[in-house]
């Protein structure tokens, strides 16, 4: 279950990362609330991840999940550039992130 939590956990960092792009500098209060509200659960569920799993890894594949989904996202919501080098270097982020899937004690 932890890694479960720790998947929801990075699933919604993306979304307080986007969010934060809509509520505009926390001047639109709807996109403002979303925001707060998947930041304080991504939050917890880090938090009940790292009753079980290593620290350095929890924080590392929050942190993985939320730069690559976040990536991702921008590229199709926001028409982020989307060229062959950036997605290679995703590629490289997922491989760590399994990678410390794979090779961790939990």
């Amino acid at each position: 279950m932890p890694w479960v939590y720790l998947v929801l956990a990075g699933i919604f960092e993306c979304g307080w990362a986007i969010g934060l792009k809509y509520a505009d500098g926390w001047t639109k209060l709807v996109p403002s609330l979303l925001t707060i509200a998947a930041m304080a659960l991504s939050f917890w569920l880090l938090s009940a991840a790292m009753k079980t799993i290593p620290v350095g890894t929890a924080y590392a594949v929050w942190t993985g999940i939320g730069t690559v989904g976040v990536a991702i996202l921008g590229m199709i919501l926001f028409n982020e550039s989307h060229d062959i080098m950036r997605i290679i270097c995703l590629l490289l982020i997922v491989s760590g992130i399994v990678g410390l899937k794979v090779f961790s004690p939990t």
